[in-house]
């Protein structure tokens, strides 16, 4: 909608921020070395890790990284083992909030993420109290400097991607899970190299909310995104394009 933002678009704003403190690789790594340790160490039979890897490569991730972050997965190199945890909850304003976090003490995250919520206006809540509100979705994010929409809407549509909008800067494209690698590779073969590549939650529903509550929100969404052990979050808030502006760097 013209004049708003949702959560996915401030967080694509930020997403530079955690490139350069290396955050993004730390998340990627921990998530290749999960998806190889649950479904082995060959992506091709092993969708999650292909899916992790095709992310990590759109990242500029070094293959020697990834190679390691399997190997830790499939025991093959010693590591350490994380446990999949995923909390839900309502911020200010109702907003619904999911947090994905791979954790090695859930004792220890568990009462953090707790208090987060707590001590900026949320509370959390039980599994699948919000989780129906979000689909699971494959993204890529294109600059508008790489290609125009016409050359973009015929690649991506003949790949099997569901949907193209363009976002101020960028395209994005959408996807579902099972087609993200097939789009990942039309990309690749016709030179497209997106800034951002993932699989994502977009929720169904939206809540908008403008000042304190908006504030308040946003500052609870960065607390959790700044977590060790979050992995990713997601949330069905949109502000004001100005007052997103306003906030700062």
């Amino acid at each position: 909608m013209s004049g708003h933002s949702k959560w996915s678009t401030i967080k694509h704003k930020k997403a530079a921020q955690d490139a350069k403190r290396g955050r993004l690789f730390t998340k990627l790594i921990k998530e290749i070395t999960v998806a190889a340790r649950q479904g082995g160490g060959d992506p091709d039979g092993n969708p999650r890790l292909r899916a992790a890897i095709d992310v990590a490569k759109s990242a500029n991730m070094p293959a020697d990284n990834i190679k390691r972050a399997v190997q830790k997965g499939t025991g093959e190199l010693p590591g350490v083992s994380y446990d999949e945890v995923q909390y839900e909850g309502y911020g200010p304003g109702g907003v619904a909030i999911l947090v994905e976090t791979l954790t090695d003490n859930r004792m220890r995250t568990t009462p953090e993420i707790r208090h987060a919520f707590s001590k900026h206006g949320g509370n959390l809540s039980e599994p699948n109290s919000v989780a129906w509100m979000f689909e699971k979705k494959g993204q890529f994010v294109v600059p508008l400097s790489v290609t125009d929409e016409d050359t973009l809407m015929e690649l991506v549509l003949e790949a099997g991607a569901d949907d193209l909008r363009q976002e101020d800067d960028r395209f994005e494209v959408q996807t579902s899970p099972e087609g993200f690698s097939a789009v990942r590779e039309a990309l690749g073969q016709a030179g497209i190299e997106p800034s951002e590549a993932a699989i994502v939650l977009e929720p169904s529903t939206v809540v908008h909310l403008e000042g304190k509550k908006a504030e308040q929100c946003l500052r609870l969404l960065e607390i959790l995104e700044d977590h060790d052990d979050v992995q990713n979050v997601y949330a069905n808030l949109e502000v004001d394009d100005d007052f997103v502006g306003s906030e700062p760097e």
